[in-house]
């Protein structure tokens, strides 16, 4: 089978394709012909083995010291199971599913265990669609309700509201009740609003903590304030989430947790099935939709992540493996930009 292949840690021009043996699935595992996956800011980072500040060693460790452990990338996929394993009784041949994996998402054929977050697509989203969403939807869900405790009628302000994790937690923030507050460039304006926004801040002509407002909740999808920052915008019970790991805020999360007053958290999103079937329901409700700016094939997969690094897209990069039509009419996907 055609699969991306990554022997070094690098720029974009590491990623070649090369003819590989194929899987096969074992017991309680699914081989998944793959339609679709897209390049995410993890992807980017295990592909360049950037593990910023106290990250590097375990994710040296974990990810090769020297040289890429897996030689294949992507982390989330759609397409199609093929075959399965003896025990596996939740899926059957022919099923159309999305998912997340450690990596080798971004190859024809990808084996996956049938306990792991890959669910049955919803129906009204084609593969392209449906790749596009577990990344940002299950870490939006996990930090926004598990780690930030959010209620309705509360005020959420989420900087990178355009980002890949920030396009989830505005819809999901303003789902569950919350008045939403985006920080995102003015291009994106239109965009953050319809996905759920009542407030819109230009992070390049406004500094959010000099606007005198209070937030229950400030999302740092981005890692472009800090905990110091953003505090004085923060309630007295208010909470600042991170996604990204440093040896700052890791002090903060300690002081913050014995000390009264806002608290700093950092959060991990490690997606179960659970969570994966729950994000299918609320996209099956309509509450959930990907946005998509461009549409890269496999074979030009440096290409794709080119195009993620620019940073001039509002949406997911997703790299087509296999064109397939539209399973239903109707598609919920806003559609930014046509295949590049």
């Amino acid at each position: 089978m055609q699969a991306a292949v990554q022997t070094l840690f690098g720029a974009p021009e590491v990623l070649q394709m090369r003819d590989v043996e194929a899987p096969v699935a074992g017991e309680g595992e699914l081989l998944v012909r793959v339609h679709a996956s897209p390049v995410t800011q993890g992807d980017r980072r295990l592909r360049a083995a950037d593990f910023p500040g106290i990250s590097w060693l375990p994710g040296r460790l974990m990810f090769g010291l020297f040289r890429p452990k897996n030689r294949t990338p992507g982390t989330m996929f759609a397409g199609r199971v093929e075959a399965i394993g003896e025990g596996v009784s939740r899926f059957a041949v022919g099923d159309d599913v999305f998912g997340s994996t450690g990596h080798s998402a971004q190859a024809e054929l990808l084996v996956v265990s049938a306990d792991s977050p890959v669910a049955h697509m919803p129906d009204n989203f084609d593969y392209e669609e449906a790749a596009a969403v577990p990344y940002g939807a299950v870490t939006a869900l996990l930090l926004l309700r598990e780690v930030g405790r959010i209620q309705a009628g509360q005020r959420v302000l989420i900087l990178g509201a355009a980002g890949g994790v920030g396009r989830f937690a505005v819809q999901l923030a303003k789902h569950l009740g919350a008045e939403v507050t985006g920080v995102c460039s003015r291009r994106s304006f239109e965009l953050v609003r319809d996905l759920g926004a009542a407030h819109l801040i230009d992070y390049a002509t406004e500094d959010f903590t000099g606007n005198g407002e209070q937030y229950d909740i400030v999302f740092d999808t981005g890692d472009v304030s800090g905990f110091s920052a953003a505090r004085g915008s923060l309630t007295s019970t208010g909470r600042y989430l991170s996604l990204h790991l440093s040896l700052r805020i890791l002090v903060q999360m300690l002081t913050t947790s014995v000390l009264r007053g806002p608290r700093a958290l950092i959060g991990f999103a490690f997606g179960t099935q659970e969570h994966l079937n729950e994000v299918r329901d609320l996209m099956q409700q309509g509450v959930l939709r990907p946005v998509i700016a461009a549409r890269v094939p496999l074979g030009r997969i440096a290409d794709a992540h080119r195009l993620l690094e620019a940073g001039q897209t509002d949406g997911a990069v997703i790299v087509t493996v296999e064109r397939a039509k539209l399973r239903q009419a109707g598609s919920p996907a806003r559609q930014l930009a046509a295949a590049v």
